[in-house]
């Protein structure tokens, strides 16, 4: 089993995003060499805001550019990949099918073809996403069940997971699929997603808005968690029976998106900022979670937070964040 990651030469897509942030941070203090490829400047990213950016190497382009993929696979010697760039905003997605299309799915075959090329790379782990799943009558979902999404942001996961599949299927590349569910944590800056949204609102004591009836039912799982949960696939990919596989990694405690938001609003002690519900959600499955029985079994893994105790751990992050905003205004 691959544990020791001290000057393993580690290329992460999609590092200032919310997963890559952390996953980052933990190669760093696993000594890792990382490399992270960087499309935009987003200065508000972990990844800048806690100085992660001078503790690594950093290639500047997209996902969708062959030569620049190839060209830091090869220079910086790259022997494990870890895929999280994306385009992961549904509303997004809904409103700028090509764009994400081109992010997502070819993005993804570029990499998986540049690596295909690469003999040096030993293991890559592609993330994937319960909406790729689609729409099943029976729930929770599991690794064996087909993918079939049908809106726009859930095709493209479907797709590039499924081209994951295919990389190691017909051409051996050593590939495992992660499915998590909503993830959540500090340094997530879309505040459209319920969890940031939510805390922002009561902080500026306002009440929280949301996009749908509230009834949409979801996993939450805390992003230290699913840091962590990549690191031990990585590890344990060694072996025959865990490589080219796929696995759902969540708490297993799905919740309504109402539900969640009461939950913050109880830990901030603001349950008078009644939510405001817009009922204008479309293009959206009601209901999705996961089962990572798989996971637990074969992996020995489980979660080490509840979804409560990953909010409250969320919440003071976030707290001091627009504390620190505020002295800068």
């Amino acid at each position: 089993m691959q544990s020791n990651w001290r000057n393993k030469n580690v290329f992460v897509t999609g590092c200032t995003g919310l997963l890559g942030s952390w996953l980052t941070e933990e190669l760093i203090n696993l000594k890792a060499n990382v490399v992270g490829l960087v499309r935009d400047y987003v200065p508000g990213s972990r990844v800048y805001r806690d100085g992660l950016i001078d503790r690594i190497n950093i290639i500047s382009g997209s996902l969708e550019d062959y030569h620049v993929v190839e060209r830091a696979l090869n220079e910086y010697e790259v022997e494990f990949v870890f895929h999280l760039g994306a385009q992961t905003i549904v509303p997004i997605a809904n409103n700028s099918p090509i764009s994400t299309f081109e992010s997502n799915i070819k993005g993804t075959w570029t990499l998986m073809e540049a690596c295909r090329r690469n003999k040096r790379i030993e293991k890559i782990i592609v993330a994937s996403s319960d909406k790729a799943y689609g729409e099943h009558k029976k729930l929770p979902y599991t690794e064996d069940m087909p993918l079939k999404g049908r809106n726009p942001y859930d095709v493209s996961k479907s797709c590039a997971d499924l081209i994951a599949q295919m990389y190691f299927y017909s051409y051996s590349l050593p590939v495992c699929v992660t499915r998590c569910g909503n993830l959540f944590g500090g340094g997530d800056l879309n505040f459209n997603r319920i969890v940031p949204g939510t805390i922002r609102s009561v902080f500026y004591n306002e009440r929280p808005i949301i996009r749908s009836d509230g009834k949409y039912l979801r996993d939450y799982f805390y992003i230290k968690d699913a840091a962590k949960a990549y690191i031990l696939l990585a590890e344990k990919m060694s072996d025959d029976n865990i490589m080219g596989g796929v696995f759902n990694f969540g708490n297993d405690t799905p919740m309504t998106v109402l539900e969640i938001t009461k939950e913050i609003l109880l830990l901030m002690n603001r349950l008078d900022l009644n939510p405001i519900i817009l009922n204008q959600a479309k293009g959206e499955i009601r209901k999705q979670y996961l089962s990572s029985e798989k996971a637990r079994g074969t992996l020995k893994w489980k979660p080490l937070y509840s979804v409560s105790e990953g909010l409250k751990e969320t919440i003071e992050w976030y707290n001091k964040h627009f504390e620190n905003l505020g002295k800068k205004t």
